[in-house]
This record gives structure tokens, C-alpha cells and sequence, in this order.
């Protein structure tokens, strides 16, 4: 389930034939992933981009990543999915309600496909994904892990969003190719810590699909930014994980902490 909604996102959030990326940045090997952090007298949140699935090669979990989720007493990730027994099941406030979950729509079941055959092209795995990685280190140390949504939240979310407006003829194998470029692109941004790809991202998807833009990313970035205010009046250290693209735009959750009144800087 977890390999679904984070290859529905990427679908998502993707345009099928994007508008021409900014220039390459020069070839670097160095893997240094965006992130931000929020702080107070007795309270620190660190904010650290992730994506969803890579193809495993390069080490980012290090040096000032490493060290902030090191100290931090907390790891939260848009959603918790631990799998017990081979189902999925939800953890966190909502643990005592049902799962009630709308069928998917053609839509999103034709997203999903594409963005998992696209990744694979690519060799980019959830598996690899930095969601996963730093799931796995919380679990082998003890440490607790929250959501900012709920499975269930996610799921009806993609399963009711209108598909984006369709721009050209090309064909599905077309398409596919390009989100594959698009995917792969944006990986080495991120691996960089180039936050100027997702912005371009979000403005054409912005354009294309003003509805699709505001669920995904204005409205969530909007409750996530009120989740780490609450959380600030809490003393700890808190490592928060959610992917990039949630960090870059007019709209990011770091541009709305700004617009309640906390600021962040950018860790590395």
C-alpha cells in the first residue's frame, strides 16, 4: 500500500508532459537533500525534504541529516503505515476509528501505474525512498513515529482528485517517458538540494490543474504548518519528514510557518 500512495503522488504531482525543466546544474556527486529548521527556547523542529522513492545510489542519510535525526526525540512523516500481518494498519489519534476508504477512481489507479512504471525505468524504489530509510532507523532505535495524515485521508484524497487536463496526443508510452525524465530530474534536484526544480514543478502544475495544486499542496501544506506550530509549544526535538516539493513554491509549508509567524532557516 505504501508503494501505491507514494507512486500516486508522484503521479500527481507530475504533469505528464511538463514544461521545459530550468538548465541541468553542473554534475556533483555530493548527496546533500534540502532541510530547514524551526526553533524556539525549548523547542526545535527540524523540516527535512524527502522523496519518496529513489534508486539507491548515493548516501544522503549523513552529516547534518544524520545529526539532527539523531537528536531528535521524534521521527513524523505524512502518513504511518505499519504493516502488521501483511495489513496495513493506522496508528495515532485515529487508530480507534475505522477505515473507511472510497473506491479508487480510474484516475488514480492509471496514475499509479504510470508513476510505478515510469520509477522503475528510472530504478527508483519506495523501498530506497527516504521516507522508508528513516522509517527503518526510528523503528531500530526505539524511537516514535507519528503522521501528519491518516491513511485513510490520503487514499480519499487521491482517489477523489480531479485528473489533470490532458495537453497534448501523445501516447501512453510518450507519457510515460516523460514523467520518467521528469522523475529522474527531479531526484537529482532534490539530491543536490535544488529546490528550484519543484518550484518550477508546482507553478506548471499550478496552471494546469488549479484544483490538483490546491489539494495536494496549498491546503496540506496549510494544516502541516499548523501542526508544527501546535507542536512548538511542546519542549523537544521533533525531525519532520515529508516530501519536497512540500518545501519549495509560495505556498510551501515553510512560506505559511512564515505567514503564522515562524521562521525558518535552512540547516545545510
Amino acid at each position: 500500500m505504501l508503494a501505491v500512495l507514494a507512486a500516486a503522488s508522484l503521479a500527481a504531482a507530475i504533469p505528464a508532459v511538463p514544461a521545459a525543466a530550468p538548465a541541468a546544474a553542473p554534475v556533483n556527486t555530493k548527496t546533500n537533500p534540502a532541510m530547514f529548521v524551526v526553533s524556539d527556547n525549548d523547542t526545535t523542529v527540524y523540516i527535512f525534504g524527502t522523496f519518496h522513492a529513489l534508486d539507491g545510489k548515493g548516501e544522503w542519510f549523513n552529516d547534518q541529516v544524520k545529526d539532527a535525526f539523531e537528536q531528535s526525540d521524534e521521527l513524523v512523516l505524512e502518513t504511518v503505515i505499519p504493516e502488521h500481518a501483511g495489513k496495513p494498519v493506522i496508528v495515532g489519534p485515529a487508530a480507534s476509528q475505522p477505515l473507511r476508504v472510497v473506491a479508487p477512481s480510474a484516475s488514480f489507479l492509471a496514475s499509479t501505474r504510470m508513476a510505478i512504471n515510469a520509477g522503475k525505468a528510472q530504478g527508483m524504489q519506495v523501498g530506497n525512498g527516504a521516507d522508508m530509510v528513516l522509517r527503518h532507523a526510528a523503528d531500530a532505535e526505539g524511537k516514535p513515529v507519528e503522521g501528519l495524515e491518516t491513511l485513510e485521508s490520503q487514499i480519499n484524497m487521491f482517489a477523489t482528485m480531479k485528473p489533470t487536463p490532458a495537453t497534448t496526443t501523445a501516447t501512453a508510452k510518450d507519457s510515460t517517458l516523460n514523467l520518467s525524465k521528469s522523475m529522474a530530474d527531479m531526484q537529482s534536484a532534490w539530491k543536490r538540494g535544488d529546490q528550484s526544480v519543484f518550484v518550477h514543478m508546482l507553478s506548471y502544475l499550478e496552471n494546469s490543474s488549479p484544483d490538483t495544486y490546491r489539494v495536494m499542496f496549498t491546503e496540506r501544506n496549510g494544516r502541516w504548518a499548523d501542526w508544527i506550530r501546535a507542536r512548538m509549544q511542546t519542549p523537544g526535538t521533533v525531525f519532520v519528514a515529508v516530501g519536497a516539493g512540500h518545501l519549495a513554491g509560495k505556498d510551501s509549508v515553510l512560506v505559511q510557518l512564515g505567514e503564522r509567524g515562524i521562521y525558518s532557516t535552512r540547516v545545510n
